[in-house]
């Protein structure tokens, strides 16, 4: 099991990207986390769970829903600690 922490920049925030990341973290299925709106524009999500699987939300994450522009994502991994029991929006 894997963790990782994302940052994405851009025009991420007012486009439902938050929501579309619990939509598509729950499809992909088995990872855990959460998805916040950062004070400075950017959006950042914290993910557990197996690292194809974590792999496959950070691919759709360059993407996002439509409406957002995403300009980046750092990806930071760190040690897997097994803390959330799904995957939410933080506020």
């Amino acid at each position: 099991m894997d963790r990782a922490r994302l940052v994405i920049t851009g025009r991420v925030q007012g486009v439902f990207y938050r929501y579309s990341t619990v939509t598509e973290a729950k499809r992909i299925g088995q990872l855990t986390g959460w998805v916040r709106n950062l004070p400075n524009g950017d959006v950042e999500a914290l993910i557990e769970g197996k690292k194809d699987k974590i792999n496959e939300l950070i691919q759709w994450c360059q993407k996002g829903p439509p409406g957002s522009n995403v300009l980046g994502v750092t990806t930071d991994w760190e040690k897997y600690v097994g803390e959330f029991p799904e995957f939410s929006i933080e506020y």
